[in-house]
């Protein structure tokens, strides 16, 4: 099962899993080359995580994002 997280609280950032295991991770403030980049979603990291495993969003089975309501 790949699982795709994506995370907008503090660090934008993004991880693929694949049956458990990290496959790969990066923050969206390398790509955007904006300190701590606040605001944003982490697109470009989804895409470098995707990219790195060499599949297509398509071969995600699921997409985890956190949401506490405050």
């Amino acid at each position: 099962m790949r699982v795709l997280g994506l995370a907008t609280m503090g660090e934008a950032s993004a991880a693929l899993f694949d049956n458990g295991k990290l496959i790969a991770a990066a923050e969206e403030e390398r790509f955007v080359r904006e300190k701590h980049a606040r605001n944003r979603q982490p697109v470009e990291a989804a895409r470098f995580c995707l990219a790195h495993a060499g599949i297509d969003p398509e071969q995600v089975d699921a997409v985890a994002y956190p949401y506490a309501p405050i």
